[in-house]
């Protein structure tokens, strides 16, 4: 089983900047580095979302549009740990936001789909307030 442990989520106002994490372990997780990895966010009136995805040793990175350029997304493999770096944050950013673990060799497809990804941790609310 592989888990996935989300942390850092919390209230900000609008233009200000949050990071949350998420960490990686389980009694049958294999190498940090095997995995691509995933941020996604949903709110109750919207299906999940793609936020930005990272490849296994993070030299490649991907945004969906309506984050890139103010959202960073990093992985230390020796931690196990993947992270993203949220600035100027607008009320639209409100959301839980999940990490998402998949094992695939093909990059930047299709890791924009959340059935690409096979665990998932169990989300941490981010609130902007405007």
């Amino acid at each position: 089983q592989v888990q996935l442990v989300e942390s850092g989520g919390g209230l900000v106002q609008a233009g200000g900047s949050l990071s949350v994490s998420c960490a990686a372990s389980g009694r049958t997780f294999r190498t940090f580095s095997d995995y691509v990895m995933g941020w996604f966010r949903q709110t109750p009136e919207k299906e999940r979302e793609w936020v930005a995805t990272i490849s296994w040793r993070g030299r490649n990175t991907n945004y969906a549009d309506s984050v890139k350029g103010r959202f960073t997304i990093s992985r230390d493999n020796a931690k196990n740990t993947m992270y993203l770096q949220m600035n100027s944050l607008k009320p639209e950013d409100t959301a839980v936001y999940y990490c998402a673990a998949g094992q695939g060799s093909t990059w930047p497809h299709p890791w924009s789909y959340p059935r690409s990804y096979g665990y998932w941790g169990q989300g941490t609310q981010v609130t902007v307030s405007s």
